[in-house]
């Protein structure tokens, strides 16, 4: 059966035409699924007739619309059906007779339990591109615990290296962990739909949350392979560099980044403070790291004479990386988040409705705000007469609440 996508929600992105079947809820696997959607596939948002993705329910409720969802889920078609009858089940097939891609963030062996084990899959759809997220993957001693973003922060060493070093280990305030595993899983298919327009077969790709958190650890792990020590916690400190980190102006913190000897020569010569390499204590990284402390104490009593505007200005006219730290109002009024549209607008029934911005520039063929997040089955009729169900059909389903 062609493909059918409805002239008002055509996209003209990079992956428009690709037709993605989305069985995920909550964070990870929507905002992947959401990315895809962003650059123009057709993802049809398959959710449980009555309430839907539990996330419609959740967070500050604006004129009836969950905003939470709402950040999760643009660009989608919602679609009601329950995968635990029979009927639901055929028409999930039938879906993906005609799709490209399915994506589940179930439990591994949940998909198995309605039919859909791996080796089905790729029997009856060998062009598919099967993309799936959990907590551990699905393989190995933990692969049937439940997890979410906190206890894969807790558990990948994400966790253990943020805080200071008398307190507390501290878990980043965003579900990084979820966004980390949806944006590899996104990067995933696209991948794996790069090799089947060659060799015409689908894949099974699958990304875990305590694994992206682990591959993130970057020059932390590679430390800890070098030495076999734990890298301590050193809170805004960088723990390689210095110096590096929060310095306190007048009137607020500044965030200064010198990340090697020829910025740092830059920085210490704007605070004319060239002086202070010839100081043993100061002379290279490694001495600035052992006296990290006496040297902060120098270098506050000079920052603290100015406001953190004046420092931003004078640092940045050096050639100095340094910044304000924003709250997130702070945040989406600054000059350069706007003009990198990093807060958009949804046009939606309810009323207008912001929400992040795209992070992938594509200059051909960029993402675009082509669908509102959908309702709760809002083109549950749409989709099923795409597929030849009579309306009678339908009406059946929906007293059974199939749909």
């Amino acid at each position: 059966m062609a493909k059918m996508i409805p002239t008002s929600s055509r996209s003209t992105g990079s992956l428009a035409g690709v037709r993605v079947i989305d069985l995920t809820r909550v964070i990870s696997g929507p905002f992947c699924t959401q990315i895809l959607g962003d650059h123009g596939a057709d993802v049809i948002k398959v959710e449980p007739p009555g309430k839907g993705d539990v996330v419609r329910q959740q967070g500050n409720m604006v004129n009836g619309e969950s905003w939470y969802f709402a950040q999760f889920n643009r660009n989608k078609r919602s679609l009601t059906l329950d995968l635990r009858s029979d009927e639901g089940k055929q028409i999930l097939h039938r879906l993906l007779e005609d799709a490209d891609v399915l994506v589940e963030n179930f439990r591994p062996g949940v998909l198995s339990k309605m039919g859909l084990d791996d080796d089905t899959l790729r029997q009856r759809y060998p062009r598919l591109v099967v993309g799936r997220i959990n907590g551990f993957g699905s393989s190995g001693p933990y692969r049937d615990r439940p997890a979410y973003d906190f206890i894969a922060q807790a558990m990948s060493g994400f966790m253990g290296v943020n805080g200071t070093a008398t307190g507390e280990p501290m878990r980043a305030a965003p579900p990084i962990s979820d966004m980390v595993a949806s944006q590899n899983l996104a990067f995933g298919i696209c991948a794996a739909l790069v090799r089947r327009a060659t060799t015409g077969q689908g894949d099974i790709v699958e990304t875990a949350l305590t694994n992206g958190l682990i591959a993130m650890m970057g020059y932390l792990a590679a430390e800890y392979f070098a030495t076999d020590r734990l890298p301590a916690r050193t809170g805004n400190d960088h723990p390689m560099l210095y110096p590096y980190g929060l310095f306190t102006a007048r009137d607020g913190e500044v965030a200064i980044a010198p990340s090697n000897d020829t910025m740092v020569e830059r920085f210490l010569g704007a605070l004319d403070m060239l002086y202070l390499l010839d100081d043993e204590r100061f002379a290279d990284n490694r001495q600035r790291m052992a006296h990290r402390e006496p040297l902060r104490e120098i270098l506050n009593a000079v920052i603290k004479t100015r406001s953190v505007d004046e420092w931003i200005e004078h640092f940045n006219r050096a050639g100095v990386p340094c910044g304000r730290v924003h709250d997130l109002r702070e945040t989406f009024d600054d000059p350069q988040v706007q003009a990198q549209e990093m807060r958009l607008e949804l046009t939606q029934a309810s009323g207008r409705v912001p929400v992040t911005g795209f992070p992938v520039k594509l200059r051909e063929a960029p993402a675009s705000l082509y669908h509102p997040v959908p309702r709760l089955g809002e083109h549950t009729d749409e989709l099923l007469a795409e597929l030849g169900l009579e309306d009678d059909k339908r009406a059946t389903l929906r007293e059974r609440r199939v749909i």
